[in-house]
């Protein structure tokens, strides 16, 4: 029996303009607008919720967005910052996930479908995934969940900012039925336009459609509009690169002194670590222990062993990893651990090799 996929879309909360009121906490609570300047010729690249109220949005010309608010707040794109919180969010990503596809540098797909943490639920897993965001970056971030891309990707834009909304699996069709055209993933304003004038402006009226209809009318893309009336999508989220390493971290209430505290967050998020890995029949043979102080200085130790890693061996080496730090003797505000230098265990290697055999034999 197939096992019921579980998607995560994760989109971060008006990304740009949120990165520059936490640097800057003068911009906090003012309408802010990240893109070119009001007397440029430029546009709208990202803008706060406070500007948003005044109906500006992305893309917008610059000019327009200062006549519709004169007391915004207008800075340019800073593109180093941001790709910085990428890579700090999509690390916490592969914590997670199995797969992990991003659309841009703020959003992405995550498969959880085969992730361990907290029995499998994806929707306690959306919210540790919030939570590390929230605690690793100081931005909040939307989520939705679903059995599949794109329902999840709708359900992530229903409860922002902030948001976690869940569409299961039988709620799937029933929700499809009363949405807006305009909401679907995939119909843009020139579609919606084009469906609205044949009778279709929701889901149930396109569903109604047959798949010739869709086809002569959309072409190629009547297909995946058919499928999408009915809550189908069978398109895999498809990771940019394959996983290096699987970690876990954790961010202190207070920060710590104590090196025995220390040792023992590590060797239970080593536990952790050790058992996700089991889970995918996967070793590793290298070790990194990663240290943020208090003063958000950020570090990391590694050492690579000749022989598969286990939970004895871990406990031996956290300690001689920390000595090459200066925990203990400065404050230190987060840990983390990883593990890397994979290979596959034996039992996947024989199963490797009578799978090519099959294949040669039929």
């Amino acid at each position: 029996m197939i096992k019921q996929r579980k998607i995560i879309h994760v989109d971060m909360d008006a990304f740009f303009a949120s990165v520059e009121q936490r640097d800057q906490p003068d911009y906090k609570g003012k309408p802010l607008i990240v893109g070119g300047q009001p007397n440029s010729r430029g546009v709208v690249a990202a803008c706060s919720y406070e500007a948003r109220k005044f109906g500006i949005h992305s893309a917008m010309p610059s000019s327009r967005a200062y006549r519709l608010c004169p007391d915004a707040i207008f800075v340019p794109p800073r593109f180093e910052a941001y790709r910085e919180v990428s890579n700090q969010i999509r690390a916490i990503f592969w914590h997670y996930a199995s797969e992990v596809e991003p659309l841009s540098l703020d959003e992405a797909y995550l498969d959880v479908t085969y992730t361990g943490d907290f029995e499998g639920s994806a929707t306690l897993i959306a919210q540790a995934i919030k939570r590390d965001i929230l605690a690793e970056t100081g931005l909040t971030a939307s989520a939705g969940v679903s059995f599949n891309k794109f329902l999840a990707k709708i359900a992530s834009d229903m409860d922002k900012p902030n948001g976690l909304y869940v569409i299961k699996p039988e709620q799937g069709e029933a929700f499809v039925a009363d949405l807006a055209i305009g909401k679907f993933h995939g119909i843009g304003p020139a579609t919606e336009g084009k469906m609205k004038k044949i009778g279709i402006a929701t889901g149930k009226e396109l569903r109604k459609k047959s798949l010739a209809e869709l086809v002569e009318n959309f072409g190629k893309s009547g297909q995946y509009y058919f499928n999408i009336a009915r809550a189908i999508d069978e398109r895999p989220v498809r990771s940019q690169r394959e996983r290096k390493s699987l970690g876990k971290e954790t961010t202190f209430a207070q920060d710590v002194l104590s090196l025995a505290e220390l040792t023992s967050k590590l060797d239970a998020l080593a536990e952790q670590v050790l058992s996700s890995l089991a889970k995918q029949n996967m070793q590793a043979r290298t070790l990194t222990v990663k240290i943020k102080y208090a003063d958000f200085q950020q570090i990391t130790r590694a050492h690579t062993v000749e022989h598969n890693l286990d939970l004895a061996s871990l406990k031996q080496l956290i300690p001689l990893l920390l000595t090459r730090t200066e925990a203990g003797q400065k404050p230190v505000r987060l840990v983390g651990l990883s593990l890397s230098g994979f290979e596959i265990t034996q039992a996947d290697k024989t199963q490797a090799q009578l799978d090519l055999i099959l294949s040669d034999i039929f």
